[in-house]
């Protein structure tokens, strides 16, 4: 039996092999920014800016 080459097998391949670890590269850098301690005063400032009254 031999394999067909399609459309849906070549996109299915390319997703699974490329840009799924893309994606996680870039959602554990999303969250290594949000967590490094450097950006902690500017997100505790943008957290309590619906509670300020101006």
């Amino acid at each position: 039996m031999k394999a067909i080459l399609t459309l849906d097998n070549l996109a299915s391949g390319l997703v699974t092999t490329i840009w799924t670890p893309v994606f996680v590269a870039i959602f554990l850098a999303i969250i290594a920014y949000a967590f490094w301690p450097r950006n902690k005063a500017a997100f505790d400032d943008a957290a309590s800016l619906p509670l300020r009254e101006e």
